[in-house]
């Protein structure tokens, strides 16, 4: 065959073959189309009923709580009918018993008028058989009815008054006697908790010594070293033939106890001459001075008394160098404060407070400078100075009398420092009267221009008056003496005679470096 042929067969078997393999390629391709459509349609249709079986459950269980809570409302709408209506049976209920009792009130007030015009009735009645009796009564007695009014009201107010007089007399001895017997026992009770001792007055004290050696050491050349302790301490001291002490005689303890503790420094240090014991006593009033401080304070921390201003306790640590009457004043004021607290706590009043006006009540007696009033209300004016209670410089002013007594602690004090100073001595009186001489002594000296220190020694014998050199001359102090002399022979009683002794010295100081 030719070869065109073939190949035109060749060309056409594969167009038939191709048209064959298309047509069945299309036909597989439609098949599966068919069935991926038939597969999909029943598939929308399962996704459809599996949705309306969703759907249609989610419709039951809506409607389900939506019945449930209709249900509800239902009920409680029910339940709140119900309740109005037991409400509207209840205000019917009330409505008909108002109705009755306002009946029932109606009725009681016609009774009530109708007994009212019967009582009236009855109290006209009553009026006019009085009116008669009354008449026939003013008739046989021959008084009218104000007259035998009057009469009764009198009889009757001078039954009563004496009655009642009778009454107040009863209440007022049986208050006396009870009174007494409390107040006996208060102060027995107070007395015997508060233990105390009696000190004896002194104006001398003795310094003990090793050797009679000291006691020219003590003295110096020609009396120089004694002189000028005398000076520099205002005592007098007393160098005799008693073994192995001196005697530092003074009216005040303070310059007492200055000299002791200065002979007692100098003695034990060797040195002794002027200048040295003016050192000496120089250090000595500063140590005392802090012992002054320190004993207050150990004084209020003891009685358990705060808050006292520092120049009010320097004032009790004072008191150690005093005296008051028979004893010393720090232990009386002491004693005075723990009896003042025991009572105030008997009698239901604060212990504290009592206490605080214990202590301070002889304030007075401890001034740095001396006034013409009264201890008591001296002490008040201190107290009131550094901020003290009103009660408290009540109490400290009126505990002689001196001032009205405006609270309870006055009282309290009184009594108190009555119970500590009652010690035995018949010679409380003089001492004190001694020791305000002396110091009036020196105050008078003390009063005169160009005059620096008063020393009152030898029990007042003796005034030492030291003036200043460049304030006064050498002629002067003659006139000086003699007008000391006469103001204390106007002005004071005292026993014998008063030496007068002005002293002027100059002195010139220098240190060698």
């Amino acid at each position: 065959m030719d070869i065109s042929i073939v190949i035109l067969i060749a060309v056409a078997c594969l167009i038939i073959g191709a048209a064959i393999g298309f047509c069945l390629f299309r036909y597989v391709i439609k098949q599966k189309y068919n069935q991926i459509i038939k597969e999909g349609e029943i598939e929308a249709e399962n996704l459809k009923n599996k949705k309306e079986l969703e759907a249609e459950k989610k419709y039951l269980n809506r409607k389900a709580e939506l019945d449930k809570e209709a249900n509800q409302r239902n009920q409680k709408a029910q339940a709140f009918e119900n309740k109005l209506k037991q409400r509207e049976l209840s205000l019917n209920q009330r409505q008909e018993n108002l109705a009755k009792k306002d009946q029932e009130i109606d009725s009681l007030k016609e009774d009530l008028s109708r007994q009212q015009e019967k009582l009236n009735a009855k109290k006209e009645e009553v009026n006019h058989i009085i009116a008669e009796e009354r008449s026939r009564l003013e008739a046989i007695s021959g008084l009218s009815s104000d007259e035998a009014k009057e009469a009764l009201i009198e009889g009757l107010k001078d039954e009563a008054k004496t009655q009642a007089q009778q009454y107040i007399n009863e209440i007022i001895d049986d208050a006396k006697m009870t009174a007494n017997k409390e107040a006996k026992k208060i102060v027995i009770q107070s007395i015997q908790r508060v233990a105390t001792e009696t000190a004896i007055e002194n104006s001398v004290s003795v310094f003990h010594i090793d050797s009679d050696e000291v006691k020219g050491r003590v003295i110096g050349r020609e009396g120089r070293n004694i002189r000028a302790l005398e000076a520099a301490t205002g005592t007098e001291i007393v160098v005799d033939d008693t073994p192995e002490a001196i005697v530092i005689s003074a009216f005040d303890p303070v310059r007492r106890e200055i000299c002791r503790l200065a002979l007692h420094q100098l003695v034990a240090d060797g040195r002794i001459h002027p200048a040295r014991i003016e050192e000496v006593v120089a250090k000595v009033k500063k140590q005392v001075e802090e012992e002054i401080i320190e004993t207050g304070k150990r004084t209020t921390i003891d009685l358990g008394i705060h808050g006292l201003h520092p120049d009010l306790i320097r004032i009790v640590g004072k008191m150690k160098y005093r005296s008051s009457y028979g004893q010393n004043l720090l232990q009386h004021a002491r004693e005075t404060a723990n009896l003042c607290a025991v009572m105030a706590a008997e009698l239901g009043l604060n212990p504290k407070k009592a206490r605080r006006a214990g202590l301070l009540h002889d304030i007075g007696k401890v001034p740095d400078e001396q006034l013409e009033i009264p201890h008591a209300l001296y002490g008040a004016q201190i107290a009131e100075k550094f901020k003290e209670k009103p009660d408290i410089c009540n109490a400290i002013g009126a505990h002689h009398d001196e001032m009205e007594m405006t609270s309870l602690l006055a009282p309290i004090v009184q009594v108190c420092d009555a119970i500590s100073g009652a010690r035995p001595g018949a010679r409380r009186e003089i001492v004190e009267a001694y020791i305000k001489r002396l110091n009036d002594l020196e105050n008078l000296a003390a009063s005169y221009p160009g005059v620096t220190k008063t020393y009152a020694i030898q029990a007042g014998r003796e005034l030492r008056v030291i003036v200043g050199a460049d304030k006064i001359s050498d002629k002067e102090i003659d006139v000086l003496s003699a007008d000391i002399a006469k103001k204390i022979q106007d002005e004071m009683t005292y026993p014998g005679q008063v030496k007068i002794t002005v002293i002027r010295e100059t002195r010139a100081v220098a240190y060698a470096k």
